[in-house]
């Protein structure tokens, strides 16, 4: 295995601001499924744990060299950051309709559907100029177009709207203003982690080293504020 010399604006992003946000999640889905494992505990812990794995497999490959392992590990990283909204999706539909309307296997079948959606984006990465190029001198990835459009769309109509509309409706029936502040949270909170989600994207398309440079410090604020809004809007009641 060939490693090199990580060039500071990867040691930062990876190391320094992935890593920051990966210790907050995990400790915030720690915190979750300590307190109880129902279901629905196990959901919101998920919107956690599935973007701290991918930043966990981004640690293994960010100083390798071999190209086809570090695309195929680059794919799974990016497969568990685009993975993680889906949770908040079925979260949503929980509240607003019931786990017996919104059963396990419709539960299962949402998950499911949308992993298949994103695992497609692999295909991407069999034509050429389509998908995720990584190389020298940085070896940070860059998007073709189609790829980021492709991963934008399913994201945005899958993830980003649904969650918006159904957190509205579950906002509209609630009368304790108390509960309507703190749905509030969660709101702003799925607000700031998608559009850290939607900056990185875009960062990886343009490849502009200054954006790349900016990025991290941007990232931590809105990925850290986003998950602590979204645990203090909901996660602390579902813990008891």
């Amino acid at each position: 295995m060939v490693y090199f010399q990580l060039p500071l604006t990867r040691i930062l992003t990876v190391y320094v601001a992935q890593g920051l946000i990966l210790v907050v999640f995990l400790y915030l889905a720690i915190r979750i499924l300590l307190r109880d494992r129902k279901r629905l505990n196990v959901i919101f812990a998920g919107l956690y744990i599935s973007p701290a794995i991918g930043v966990l497999i981004n640690f293994i490959y960010a100083p390798l060299t071999d190209v086809t392992i570090v695309l195929i590990l680059n794919f799974f990283t990016n497969f568990g950051a685009i993975y993680g909204p889906i949770f908040a999706v079925v979260f949503d539909l929980i509240l607003l309709k019931s786990e017996k309307i919104i059963s396990t296997s419709k539960q299962l079948a949402i998950l499911i559907a949308y992993g298949i959606a994103v695992f497609c984006m692999g295909i991407f990465l069999l034509i050429p100029g389509f998908g995720v190029a990584i190389g020298p001198p940085n070896w940070a990835p860059v998007w073709s177009i189609p790829i980021f459009v492709y991963v934008v769309l399913i994201l945005t109509c899958c993830t980003t709207i649904p969650v918006l509309y159904f957190s509205i409706k579950i906002y509209q029936k609630f009368e304790d203003e108390i509960l309507k502040k703190k749905w509030k949270f969660f709101i702003y909170g799925f607000i700031a982690l998608m559009t850290f989600m939607y900056l990185i994207f875009l960062s990886n398309t343009l490849a502009d080293p200054t954006f790349r440079i900016i990025l991290p410090g941007i990232g931590i604020i809105l990925a850290i504020l986003g998950g602590l809004l979204m645990y203090y809007g909901v996660g602390r009641q579902i813990e008891k």
